[in-house]
């Protein structure tokens, strides 16, 4: 039912010439944030009746969804007589909703309430149609977000929205991080319950999704003190752009988290001089946006003066990062090679602060849209590092649209590194993909760690003739994917 639904949404907001497909999940977005706001209210001023006291609702009553949105009758049916249609709705939404709903915002609040005014304060309705809004909200109004079932089912959807979305081509890749990955990432950290969990370029929250997932996998075993630490003290996270902060505070919602601590700001402009310890975060989870170009005065804000985003991430992540702490961060593999001042300095500062144990070497195509090839710094604060152990991912086949990454491809990765970092004489850690270098025995003058495997000669296999019209011609199966979708919105 939820995935018909949705998709009907879709066909409505084409239909509508609601914006791109990057803005069809933005305005579903919205109102399905209305919608769970009102199932909450509903749940909360029920739970307070049954211990006899009264709920005090956040929304004035003609703002509620069953005011406006769909009124109803005693018996439950559609209110026909109070139902808003046509301009008539648009007018509300636009003159009335959305400038009721922005005042909510406040200063350093992680309530509901200041998520209510980002939220709007950031928004604007591009469903031209009041008709075709009533359409839309009539079929939100017969999604729930009562029970565990309802919420699960909401929320693979919605992954997969943002999914499609990542594969939309134009700037949707930069919003979807693969799954497969994510979870790698979280397992490999390990991060525990009690400890506090950040992405400072969170997109549409992956990886605290993730990571949420991997705490909760036996919730039933979860007492009421750790379900709260995880709901209110556990994941935090920073997104400077507009679409990506709301998908992510959706996305939250709907894997349980009922007040994500995202806030909406540039991560970036904050001085690293001014981090104090209080602001510190036990573990850092993160693909930072990297092929950016920051201007020079938020450069003055780092040590190493770079204009490249994901090298000042880099260096915003390692400040504030506990000593102690643990991370995984997706970076350029020129990262580990680049001969410019910024990258060997870079590149010394995170030996020399942290022991980056683990260099995971993904395969080109690991992102669908992106160009370039990536690698994942594992690394804990506070000693030096001595010896790196790297894996270098070799697929039997080519990743790409048709060919995604999946978890059973980083398998053998997982297995290997928990042998590379158990310390225990005599495990086999080194295979024909994985190796380990000392830091004593590279140049210490740039610090280069390329990634060279030894177990591999340089041989270049020249691939078969046939392999190499197969992709050409799934190449050119992607090309008229995107070249339809564009011309959609001609």
């Amino acid at each position: 039912m939820f995935e018909q639904a949705l998709k009907n949404i879709d066909d409505i907001l084409r239909a509508d010439n609601a914006g791109s497909a990057l803005d069809y999940i933005e305005q579903t977005s919205w109102i399905l944030f209305l919608k769970y706001l009102d199932d909450l209210e509903k749940e909360k001023e029920k739970e307070a009746r049954l211990i006899g006291k009264e709920y005090k609702y956040i929304l004035s009553p003609e703002f509620r969804w069953q005011s406006w949105a769909c009124p109803k009758e005693a018996s439950g049916k559609m209110d026909h007589h109070k139902t808003l249609d046509g301009d008539d709705l648009r007018d509300f939404v636009n003159l009335k909703l959305f400038p009721y709903l922005k005042k909510f915002k406040t200063e350093d609040s992680n309530t509901i309430e200041n998520k209510i005014g980002e939220i709007f304060h950031e928004l604007k309705n591009k469903v031209q149609s009041g008709y075709s809004l009533r359409n839309i909200l009539d079929i939100v109004d017969k999604l729930h977000f009562q029970t565990n079932e309802e919420k699960h089912e909401l929320s693979h959807l919605y992954e997969s929205k943002i999914q499609n979305m990542g594969n939309a081509g134009r700037d949707g890749g930069q919003y979807y991080t693969p799954r497969p990955l994510i979870r790698t990432i979280v397992k490999v950290v390990d991060p525990k319950i009690g400890e506090t969990i950040y992405d400072g370029a969170c997109g549409s929250a992956g990886f605290l999704v993730e990571a949420f997932n991997y705490l909760t996998t036996n919730r039933e075993k979860l007492n009421s003190e750790e379900w709260n630490v995880l709901q209110t003290k556990t994941f935090f996270g920073k997104e400077k752009i507009a679409l990506p902060y709301i998908i992510g505070v959706m996305n939250m919602i709907l894997h349980g988290i009922e007040t994500p601590n995202i806030k909406h700001t540039n991560t970036l402009s904050e001085n690293l001089s001014d981090i104090q310890e209080k602001d510190r975060f036990d573990v850092i989870i993160a693909n930072p946006p990297f092929g950016g170009k920051e201007r020079k005065e938020v450069q003055q804000n780092f040590p190493i003066k770079t204009g490249e985003t994901a090298f000042l991430f880099l260096q915003h992540f390692i400040k504030i990062l506990r000593a102690g702490g643990k991370a995984g961060i997706v970076i350029k593999n020129t990262f580990l090679s680049n001969t410019d001042n910024a990258s060997v300095s870079l590149r010394k500062l995170l030996l020399e602060n942290c022991d980056l144990h683990t260099v995971l070497d993904l395969p080109g195509g690991s992102f669908q849209g992106a160009g370039v090839k990536t690698v994942v710094l594992f690394f804990e604060k506070g000693a030096p590092t001595k010896k790196v152990w790297f894996y270098q991912l070799n697929l039997p086949r080519n990743l790409g649209k048709g060919n995604p990454l999946s978890e059973s491809d980083l398998a053998e990765f997982v297995e290997l590194q928990k042998l590379a970092l158990s310390g225990v004489e005599g495990t086999k850690s080194d295979s024909e993909n994985s190796w380990s270098i000392d830091v004593s025995g590279i140049d210490q003058k740039t610090f280069d760690l390329s990634v060279k495997n030894p177990n591999k000669n340089d041989e270049v296999i020249l691939r078969e003739p046939r392999e190499i019209l197969e992709e050409i011609r799934r190449l050119d199966e992607e090309s008229g994917e995107i070249l339809d979708n564009i011309n959609k919105f001609l």
